[in-house]
């Protein structure tokens, strides 16, 4: 992503304090955010607290911020990591469930004021995003929903591009697998 001159002044103002300026940047950039997590977790009450999160972390480390990839690629990145580490979270706690023989299952995806097929053909998809491992997810949230290019995707995930491009395909083949094996 290009960085924004805008984003830049937002962020020296910030830096010196300036509070207004930091709620200028979770505004600009809340959305963005929220998509993301959203992406990586389903959405569940957890995403808003990861996404929340997100911007605590970024407070934290305004100082370290070296301004080397744009503010939202950055952003994007801290997002991207909380997410995953929720998922390990959510992983163990659904390993000590099914210990215990209870049984978890996902929250119910509300889509009020949309047509019923529309909703169940999103809930499809997200279920089968869902069933994804995280590093797939990761790069079909980046590169497919957020629209990240490629090399964005990789910069963010730390991963080679050929990576990007070879879980992609794989997470894209799984899906269809998955949506496939649905009866529509």
């Amino acid at each position: 992503m290009k960085k924004d001159a805008g984003d830049l002044q937002l962020l020296e103002m910030a830096r010196k304090g300036d509070h207004r300026a930091f709620a200028g940047i979770v505004e600009r950039y809340k959305g963005m955010v929220a998509n993301v997590v959203k992406g990586m977790l389903g959405d569940v009450p957890e995403a808003d607290d990861v996404g929340q999160e997100v911007f605590i972390r970024f407070y934290h480390s305004l100082e370290r911020f070296r301004g080397e990839s744009a503010l939202g690629t950055y952003l994007t990145r801290i997002a991207i990591n909380l997410s995953l580490n929720a998922l390990k979270r959510r992983k163990r706690t659904l390993s000590l469930h099914n210990e215990d023989g209870e049984e978890q299952r996902w929250p119910e995806v509300s889509d009020e004021g949309r047509p019923m097929e529309r909703r169940e053909a999103r809930e499809l998809v997200e279920k089968a995003l869902r069933q994804l491992d995280e590093g797939y997810r990761a790069v079909v949230v980046l590169r497919l929903i957020e629209g990240y290019s490629t090399k964005e995707t990789a910069e963010i995930l730390g991963i080679p591009l050929g990576t990007v491009l070879s879980r992609l395909a794989r997470a894209q083949k799984k899906m269809k697998e998955t949506l496939s094996d649905t009866k529509l």
